[in-house]
């Protein structure tokens, strides 16, 4: 069991400000601790099961933050934006001020799901393709998907860019116009290559699944939602290990 820390450095970790501005919080009374007015920030706390209540906004205490964010289509996954606003201005200012960043990107256009994260080696574990994890899209077009298509899918396509097949770990037809594709790597802009590559294009890009963790279904666009150990089991679970439900 971790040991208490101070209420200061514990506002401080989540992202409340600096010390000094932590410690204000406390003095003017607005920070509640497990439902309970504490007004020392030098107070010690434990942090297991902690809920905080600052300025009448309940926050769980998480020493790294894991979180699934339903990105909305034409917001842009960096701090420093070009032509579309961020996908950081949806989310509460504690999770910019602690260094959030995206677990890999989604095009500007793409929706679905998308993890950030302050956890460096989570962030890699998820985004290498070593680890196998798969990634699973609801493709769109505006031509008919033929089963010689998807076949070349599974088969690999050569990119522009690299002599290298790139697979699809698995295809599911859903419709005549839609696609569920599994991919492991992430190379840019690659499930559109890989559309384009076999005689299609992508017309809307949706993104359901990562390792066995589904999106969830009430997690509205522009709404997130913290990752607990379950969901961090499988959203760990490779393609080869895994068993998908069907889409």
């Amino acid at each position: 069991m971790a040991k208490p820390i101070s209420l200061e450095k514990i506002l401080f970790s989540q992202g409340f400000g600096t010390r000094r501005y932590c410690s204000d919080l406390v003095f003017a009374d607005l920070v509640k601790v497990n439902g309970t007015l504490v007004q020392d920030p030098d107070e010690r706390i434990a942090t297991e099961g902690l809920v905080l209540n600052v300025e009448g906004q309940n926050w769980e205490y998480h020493e790294k933050a894991y979180i699934a964010f339903h990105k909305p289509a034409n917001y842009e996954c960096s701090h420093k934006t070009t032509h579309h606003p961020s996908v950081y201005s949806l989310l509460p200012p504690p999770f910019v001020e602690r260094g959030l960043q995206c677990v890999g990107r989604l095009d500007f256009d793409t929706t679905g799901l998308l993890l950030i994260s302050d956890d460096g080696q989570f962030i890699h574990k998820m985004t290498t393709p070593k680890k196998n994890i798969g990634k699973v899209y609801e493709i769109t077009t505006p031509e008919p998907i033929t089963q010689v298509q998807i076949d070349h899918l599974l088969n690999g396509v050569v990119l522009d860019d690299d002599p290298k097949p790139c697979f699809a770990a698995a295809c599911q037809q859903l419709s005549e116009n839609r696609l569920a594709m599994t991919i492991v790597e992430g190379r840019y802009h690659q499930v559109k290559r890989m559309m384009a590559a076999v005689g299609n294009h992508v017309a809307k890009l949706h993104r359901v699944e990562i390792g066995a963790y589904v999106m969830p279904a009430d997690l509205k666009e522009g709404q997130w939602r913290w990752l607990y150990p379950e969901d961090l089991k499988q959203l760990s679970q490779s393609v080869s290990s895994e068993t998908r439900p069907s889409i």
